[in-house]
Formats: C-alpha cells, structure tokens, sequence
C-alpha cells in the first residue's frame, strides 16, 4: 500500500505513514498504523472509503480515542482519524449542529456561552460528538439520546440522516454499533436556560469528577459497563482489586471502575489486567463484566 492511493483525495500533510497510535489515543497505548488519514471534510471521508474499498484496503475509522485500545500491533490498513480538522459547531436558536469531530466539552462549553441547557452531563467527557452519538456517552444522569435530534451518517458509501428512534439507542449502545456505518455529524435540541446556572452546574460536575477520577494519569474513563443491579468499581473493590497492576497497568486506588496507565503500560497490560478483573470478579460475584472500551487488533490471553 502506497500514500498515492490517497493523494488525489487528501493533501500529504495529513497523510502520515507509521503513525503511532498511543498519540492518539487517551490511554496512550497501541502501535503504529500503515497510515493515519486527518480527514477534513465529509467529502474526503466519503472518498477515502470509496478508493481504500476499490484498493480493499481496510479502514477503521476513529475520534479523540477515548474509548479505543488498539493492539501492540498496531493496524494494518488506514486509520481514519475524525478531529479536529472536522470540528464546526452551529448554534440557530435551540439547536447545534456538530461535526463528528467536535470535543464534547467544547460542545458543552458553547452551549453553556448561548444559555442553552442540556449539555452540562458532557462537559467533562473526554470524547467527540461521533463517538458519543455511537456509545450513546452519558454521565451524571445525562446522555446524548436526551438532547440529540438526528445524525448524519456514512452508510456504504451514502451520506443518510438517522433520526433518534432509527439509532435506537440504548445504554452505552446505539444501532451505529450494529453496522459498517460512520458519524459525520449530529444535530442537538437544547433547552433555553440560565447562562450562569448553566456554567455553575458545569463547574460542580467537573469538581465531582476532579474528586472521584484519576485524572492525572491516561486512561479511557469508566472501562466497564455498568451491570444490570451492580456498580462495576463497587464489584472490583469488593474483589479485593483495587490497586491491582499488571506492569504498568493497573485498577485505580482512587476509583476501581477505571483502568488508568502508570507510565508505560502496553495494550497487552491492559488486555490482560482486564481479563484478570472480569475471571476474578466472576469467581466472587457470578457477574461478567463487560467492557466499555472497544479493543482493536490481535490481543493474547
């Protein structure tokens, strides 16, 4: 595979060979791509699908890599990184429109700046609008199924809008899953509200996960779905995990429902610091947990 499969679609400067993907994602592991693509408009997503389809090169596409862990291996194929090249936000009256690359807390932010209220759940979740909108992100009793509209989606090479009931969004989970699909961009109906009671809740929400959160180390947020019944941090605790490391990947002291990296933990750490939480918790509780995160290549038990 050579870049001169994407020259015509997507200027050299954002091409880039080798591209390690710890850069790119929050937990700052994972090891090269072929090619990393910085797409810039929906014209160059759509058309880098369309020529990786002719060439039968494969694609994954991702945001800000909040929620991803990609192999030691890396990805053999192109990765198509929606950021901040495709980050527009709109505001007309109640409504945003966002591309997929927006952060959530500068949506969040904006929101707050045009008294419009219904965001303040994301201000603090590190991920972009396409992210979101696929996982259906939520915090704090808030979600993106709440406030979102529609969506514009890439379905086999067509640019088709989803209403909130066609992304039959659950926990954690949108129809976007379910398919080859990707999130070009996402409409929000906000409420109008209080400019500084807006930003005033924003700031509580933010103080809460100052607390509760370690922050100051790289991790993917919440790395396991919450169980029907149960809290996974309050299962892991219970097991007697917290603080329990595999290198330098290890079960947070401050919260046990996150997986943080020491410094220089691998993808395989995580992989299999994960599996140990969920055998030993299912050995103590008869809970399987499963993860939030999404694990990406070739991993070893």
């Amino acid at each position: 595979m050579s870049p001169s499969a994407f020259q015509d679609i997507v200027p050299e400067s954002r091409v880039h060979q080798r591209a390690m993907l710890s850069n790119y994602t929050s937990m700052r592991t994972g090891g090269p791509a072929d090619y990393l693509i910085e797409a810039a408009s929906e014209d160059e997503i759509c058309a880098v699908f369309e020529q990786a389809q002719k060439e039968n090169i494969p694609v994954y596409i991702m945001g800000n890599g909040s929620n991803l862990i990609f192999s030691d291996e890396g990805f053999r194929g192109v990765v198509l990184h929606i950021g901040k090249a495709f980050s527009s936000i709109k505001i007309d009256s109640c409504s945003m429109d966002c591309q997929a690359g927006a952060m959530l807390a500068a949506v969040s932010r904006e929101a707050a700046e045009h008294a419009l209220s219904g965001m303040e759940f994301a201000a603090g979740i590190p991920g972009s609008v396409g992210g979101a909108v696929c996982m259906n992100a939520g915090a704090y009793g808030g979600e993106i199924s709440q406030v979102l509209e529609h969506a514009r989606v890439l379905v086999n090479g067509n640019v088709e809008r989803w209403t909130r009931d066609q992304l039959q969004f659950g926990y954690r989970h949108s129809a976007i899953m379910d398919q080859t699909c990707t999130v070009l961009s996402a409409q929000f109906i906000l409420t109008p509200g209080n400019r500084e009671d807006i930003r005033s809740y924003m700031r509580d929400l933010n103080d809460r996960r100052r607390q509760k959160q370690p922050l100051q180390y790289p991790s993917c947020g919440s790395f396991f779905k919450r169980p029907a019944g149960h809290y996974a941090g309050a299962l892991i605790e219970q097991a007697g995990l917290k603080g329990f490391a595999i290198g330098d990947a290890q079960v947070s002291e401050l919260h046990a429902g996150f997986v943080i990296n020491r410094g220089h933990a691998t993808s395989q750490d995580i992989y299999r610091l994960m599996r140990h939480v969920q055998h030993t918790v299912f050995e103590q509780s008869g809970v399987l947990l499963e993860p939030e995160v999404k694990l990406i290549g070739r991993f070893e038990a």
